[in-house]
């Protein structure tokens, strides 16, 4: 299990645990953590699993391919640096402790 800490806008934190090879998404969804809507399910089809990484961290994920681009044109206040959309976030070891801050809203 991998931890990683999903910071609320209000700034309330939830560190959980979350399975390797499940997707940052499925980890808040899975543990109840709320302002993640994912209301497509994790198919990059919306933007409501929208999250800004946290500086630190922006450097050590993957980068986005071209359909998470695309989506993150409909998050609420995408940052074009932290913004990513959960869904597309592959859980493994190098994750350990990654940190996410959720904006006000989703869309």
């Amino acid at each position: 299990m991998i931890k990683i800490t999903y910071v609320e806008h209000n700034g309330r934190e939830h560190v959980v645990d979350v399975p390797q090879g499940a997707t940052v998404m499925e980890g808040a969804r899975d543990n109840g953590i709320p302002g993640i809507e994912a209301d497509c399910g994790g198919a990059c089809a919306c933007a409501t699993c929208h999250v800004y990484v946290d500086p630190t961290w922006v450097d050590k994920l993957p980068p986005k391919e071209a359909m998470e681009q695309d989506m993150l044109d409909f998050a609420f206040e995408p940052d074009p640096a932290r913004s990513r959309l959960t869904c597309q976030i592959k859980v493994s070891d190098a994750l350990e402790g990654l940190v996410l801050h959720m904006p006000e809203k989703q869309v």
